[in-house]
């Protein structure tokens, strides 16, 4: 069939591959994310995916530059001068085991089409003769913005758990409703997300948070039961907050979309912020174990983030959780230490954003508050103040010099002068700070005596 909307022309090397694939008799369309995209109205930003009728070896024969991704899968990468395509043999499922199927090579676009999870993913496309193959009526579903499953929904998310978080991370980019059936086979699987692996649900989440607005598909994490499964921190947040307030699940959600979808890991912190808001009825001072921070990096571990990621969002939400008070002067200069391996340029959009959640909820102008302790942080920055101990212009090996020796009294001198510094900037000169460090050592000469000497 031809579509009867223009989907937007391939890009010239797509049309090259396709061209001498069909010139060497064998069948070739645009399948995938792209399609969807298009239909949907939506910039194509993923990449072109190919589905032939000609097997890997035969694709291998016509292109001298392939790489071989996924041959046992029926996939190589093509090469052009301008990037790789990949291209897969049409599939049929033979058996399926989740993500284990047993699949093999088959003649027909429509049969490829059938194994796929979801009629707006069943769309293939030639780019040359402009037909569209949607034998599952998904360009109809999508412009009816509805959600459904090829075939059985229940076979359907049985042979992929994973396809549940798909679900829901394409209704909620899309704003499609789910169809009734695919939605109660949803749910009545949700229990075995448990057994998919944690890069998986990680991966799925870092999607969502890519999104224009997060905040739909994480709606339905919660309104289809998944949260509590994969993220009961997150799940204890709902109904969580003061009476005629926002939950803090969702001031954290309507924060999500305010800050840009190029901050996903802002984004991420913002979500995780809500973590340590404590239940009606329990105090403001928390134990440990139920502070916003230890527990944010406690999930980010447990999905298995990377080191640096958990490390950076955790201290992110200590400070949300801490607040936009940063002082001035050597208050200032004390926070911008105590910050000084955090992002806070995250750290400020979140404030910003939680700033105009307030905004509209009618509080005064919380922004503009926001905004001048940025200008005076910067306005701090730019003039370079010492903050750590590598700015100190005395060096540990300079008080060594003086007699001092090395070990837990040598840190106490560098904390001190730190500490001195943090109030005066100007006190940073290897003089000054050799004098006063003379000073502190010999107003603690007695602490720091030896044994023998004490003896």
């Amino acid at each position: 069939m031809t579509d009867e909307r223009e989907l937007p022309a391939a890009p010239d090397p797509v049309r090259w591959v396709i061209r001498k694939l069909e010139r060497a008799g064998f069948e070739t369309w645009a399948v995938g994310g792209v399609v969807r995209d298009a239909l949907a109205g939506r910039r194509a930003d993923a990449d072109w995916d190919l589905a032939t009728r000609a097997r890997p070896e035969q694709v291998r024969a016509v292109f001298r530059r392939v790489v071989p991704i996924g041959v046992e899968h029926g996939t190589v990468g093509v090469l052009t001068r301008e990037r790789m395509y990949e291209v897969t043999t049409f599939r049929r499922d033979v058996e399926t085991f989740g993500r284990r199927a047993t699949v093999e090579f088959a003649d027909d676009i429509d049969e490829d089409l059938g194994r796929r999870d979801f009629t707006i993913n069943a769309i293939a496309w030639h780019p040359l003769r402009g037909e569209m193959r949607d034998p599952f009526g998904g360009a109809e579903d999508l412009a009816a913005g509805i959600l459904r499953t090829v075939g059985d929904a229940g076979t359907r998310f049985a042979e992929d758990f994973l396809r549940i978080l798909r679900a829901l991370r394409f209704a909620g980019r899309f704003a499609l409703a789910v169809e009734p059936e695919t939605w109660s086979a949803l749910c009545g699987h949700r229990q075995h997300l448990a057994d998919l692996s944690p890069e998986r649900v990680r991966e799925e989440l870092m999607k969502i948070l890519g999104a224009a607005r997060p905040s739909r598909a994480l709606s339905l994490y919660a309104a289809s039961g998944v949260l509590p499964i994969l993220y009961p921190e997150l799940a204890r947040c709902l109904n969580r907050g003061e009476e005629g307030r926002l939950d803090s699940w969702s001031a954290a959600l309507q924060m999500v979309d305010i800050i840009s979808r190029r901050y996903r890991l802002a984004r991420l912190a913002c979500l995780l912020s809500g973590i340590g808001v404590p239940a009606r009825g329990v105090g403001e001072e928390l134990p440990p174990t139920e502070r916003a921070g230890p527990r944010a990096a406690a999930l980010m571990e447990r999905l298995r983030y990377s080191r640096a990621d958990t490390e950076g969002v955790s201290a992110l939400v200590r400070m949300v959780a801490a607040g936009p008070e940063i002082g001035a002067g050597p208050a200032l200069r004390r926070w911008l230490r105590q910050t000084h391996r955090v992002d806070r340029r995250h750290l400020f959009r979140i404030w910003i954003a939680r700033a105009r959640l307030e905004a509209g909820l009618g509080d005064r102008d919380p922004e503009r508050a926001v905004l001048s302790r940025w200008k005076a942080m910067r306005a701090e920055l730019a003039m370079d103040p010492p903050l750590t101990l590598a700015d100190l212009a005395l060096r540990g090996g300079d008080l060594i010099e003086m007699g001092v020796r090395p070990g837990p009294g040598l840190g106490d001198v560098l904390a001190h002068l730190l500490d001195l510094v943090l109030d005066d900037p100007a006190l940073n000169r290897g003089s000054l700070l050799a004098r006063r460090a003379r000073r502190y050592i010999d107003d603690r000469a007695q602490a720091w005596s030896t044994p023998e000497r004490s003896a």
